[in-house]
């Protein structure tokens, strides 16, 4: 029996390899000599190096770099010398988890660092940058990692904002982007995500995102204006309209403003990275596919790794099952997506806390149960 394990990370508890494996070691434990293949997804949020890195040829690429509220850290990103590709994840320069709740301000926070990462990529020649932009901690439109690369953001003085936050949108009154013409011109960036909002209005990026990174009401609607002013600015500077683009208040509007500044392009994060780790040739002749990551709720359906795989699935006429941390009660959307069954890690642990500390052996537990009961085993 051939099982394809294709697992999205599980947000802030076990990578996408580690879940793979632990889910892995429950099949053998049910089916002993099955032939297990897994397969790390993601969809361009967090977790997307650890899917890159289970590739053989990629290469990971350390450098120090600022950190979300201008702190020096370390980060990482991987290349594939073949492809001539980058792969960038912005949860690992500008990302949420690494500040304290108390430090999460995106008035204060900039993006700054996952710049001076694709400044690093450059170096290398690429043909491609791939940017994936989830968990980010930040609203200030793209422009601190703008910066990084060169671009140049004025005051009403004439000053230079030399490392934007969110909170210096308003001011931005001019922008000089001669130093980024010939990246500009490549046009080799492109970014993953998994999102739909424009970058304005009230499915924007402030209004839906902002408050879920620490911004009171009161921030959120000087964020709004601060990115209407920067769109208007991209307008008058580029002639792009970024205001409406579909997926373009992403990550604080990063996308609206990379595709403003240097003509990115915007992708589904699951079409990258599927095609990346070649699932779809994985899926074909297998007897079961095993997905799922943290949490499966209604909004899993749309664009979401797991709904992305079960579909796979689906065309091949494979059977799919789900393993989660969680899961909602509407899972009718899901369902039709190909998933056949819904397996909570939950249901064998103590409480959340505990079911995110030993994920590893949870799975374990609840994919044996899963095979067993799959096969009609007492």
């Amino acid at each position: 029996m051939k099982i394809v394990i294709a697992l999205n990370a599980f947000k802030g508890s076990i990578s996408s390899i580690d879940a793979g494996k632990a889910v892995s070691r429950g099949i053998r434990k049910a089916l002993p000599n099955s032939e297990v293949v897994i397969c790390p997804v993601a969809d361009g949020g967090d977790g997307l190096l650890d899917v890159v890195k289970s590739l053989p040829s990629s290469k990971t690429i350390k450098c120090k770099v600022v950190g979300p509220r201008k702190e020096k850290i370390c980060s990482e990103f991987c290349w594939l010398p073949k492809e001539k590709t980058a792969f960038i994840e912005m949860a690992l320069a500008s990302g949420l988890a690494m500040l304290p709740e108390n430090l999460r301000n995106p008035m204060e926070t900039t993006t700054y660092g996952t710049g001076q990462l694709i400044a690093r990529a450059l170096k290398l020649n690429p043909e491609k940058i791939i940017l994936g932009i989830g968990g980010s901690a930040t609203c200030d439109g793209g422009t601190g990692a703008a910066a990084a690369l060169g671009v140049v953001f004025f005051d009403k003085t004439g000053k230079a904002i030399t490392v934007p936050t969110g909170g210096d949108l308003n001011r931005i009154s001019g922008i000089d982007s001669r130093n980024a013409e010939e990246l500009s011109k490549s046009k080799m960036i492109e970014i993953i995500c998994d999102v739909e909002n424009p970058l304005l209005g009230s499915k924007g990026s402030a209004a839906v995102y902002a408050p879920q990174k620490g911004a009171t009401p009161a921030q959120v609607s000087e964020l709004e204006h601060g990115l209407a002013i920067f769109a208007g600015m991209v307008r008058k500077h580029t002639g792009k309209d970024i205001r409406k683009i579909k997926g373009g208040g992403a990550a604080g509007g990063i996308s609206a403003g990379f595709y403003g500044l240097f003509g990115a392009r915007l992708k589904k994060g699951i079409d990258v990275v599927f095609e990346l780790v070649e699932l779809e040739k994985k899926i074909k002749g297998a007897d079961l596919v095993i997905t799922g990551e943290g949490r499966l709720d209604s909004q899993t359906a749309y664009g979401k790794a797991p709904a992305g795989v079960a579909k796979l699935a689906k065309k091949h006429k494979v059977p799919c099952m789900a393993i989660c941390g969680c899961a909602g009660k509407n899972l009718a959307n899901l369902r039709k997506t190909g998933i056949n069954s819904v397996w909570p890690i939950c249901k064998e642990a103590k409480n959340t806390e505990d079911s995110m500390r030993n994920a590893g052996r949870y799975l374990e537990i609840t994919a044996c149960k899963a095979i067993n009961k799959q096969r009609g085993a007492k």
